[in-house]
């Protein structure tokens, strides 16, 4: 009887925190002029909460360090979606008032036995890049259901929102609870090499950002050397961008120079800025698109 009582009341407190991180992620956004439903650049926002943020080449997740000047520390050793991802999780350590931290390398799952400042950073993390109403308008203009959405178009949906595939799967079952859990099991057999594998007809180590024709963040943020598999008709800088090979579905294009460029399908709404960083870049964040001179 006590376990039960334990597991229900570890449930309940779990579900505070959730509700106390998605309360505050709103704010968050409220307070960066950013609405409810669009993607965001974390970066962007921890600017706005003067919290500067460096890519350090450190064996861990990242490290929140509050004074004397807040600061957040990156792992450059780990995915652009991951580092999204442990960005915003390291601020809101800061907008909850927590002490200098340190994440280690961890797996992605909610089950995970976690300290409750580690579960209400998290949950400000999932809300913030992955609004409620956002994942509601990107299964909506899909016309999907959580339940029946493959994997490749949940990579899709992934990608727009800047995170992991696994990020928004486990999102999805834990913090507002769209799909069951066997759900989430299925869908966490299919591996981001898979979905890879599937979408170019031939095994890449490189990692793929997807996006497809209902994209509608206004950054794609990616490494040299990364591919983009973007649609049919895109008009892009080949400065920035080469084409590999052409799709069934758009065009796989290679990012080979840092810099920012845009691309377009001319006709269409269609357009987002490319943000291109150096492979494993070391440095402030906003400095991480700067291309590279002459002389380099």
């Amino acid at each position: 009887m006590k376990a039960v009582k334990s597991a229900s009341s570890n449930l309940t407190l779990r579900k505070s925190l959730a509700m106390k991180g998605m309360q505050a992620a709103i704010a968050a956004r409220s307070a960066t002029g950013r609405d409810q439903k669009s993607p965001v650049c974390v970066y962007e926002i921890c600017e706005a909460n003067k919290v500067t943020v460096r890519f350090n080449d450190i064996s861990m997740e990242g490290m929140y360090d509050r004074a004397p000047v807040p600061r957040i520390h990156v792992s450059s050793l780990r995915p652009v979606a991951r580092r999204n991802f442990t960005c915003a999780h390291e601020l809101g350590h800061h907008v909850f008032g927590h002490g200098s931290t340190i994440d280690e390398l961890r797996v992605d799952d909610a089950y995970e036995e976690k300290a409750p400042d580690e579960i209400l950073a998290d949950a400000f993390a999932s809300f913030l890049l992955m609004p409620t109403l956002g994942i509601r308008d990107a299964f909506n203009r899909r016309g999907l259901s959580p339940e029946k959405a493959s994997p490749i178009e949940l990579y899709a949906m992934a990608c727009s929102f800047g995170v992991g595939q696994s990020t928004l799967v486990n999102h999805l079952a834990f913090s507002i609870g769209a799909i069951s859990r066997a759900r989430r099991d299925f869908l966490g057999k299919t591996t981001p090499k898979a979905i890879r594998t599937a979408l170019l007809e031939e095994e890449v180590p490189e990692h793929l950002t997807y996006a497809d024709e209902f994209w509608n963040s206004p950054t794609l943020d990616a490494e040299q050397d990364a591919f983009l598999l973007l649609p049919r008709g895109v008009v892009f800088d080949t400065d920035f961008l080469v084409p590999e090979k052409w799709m069934r579905d758009g065009v796989l294009l290679r990012a080979v120079r840092p810099g920012i460029s845009r691309v377009t399908i001319p006709g269409t709404d269609w357009a987002t800025y490319v943000r291109i960083a150096r492979h494993r870049y070391i440095g402030l964040a906003k400095y991480r698109h700067l291309e590279e001179s002459e002389d380099e």
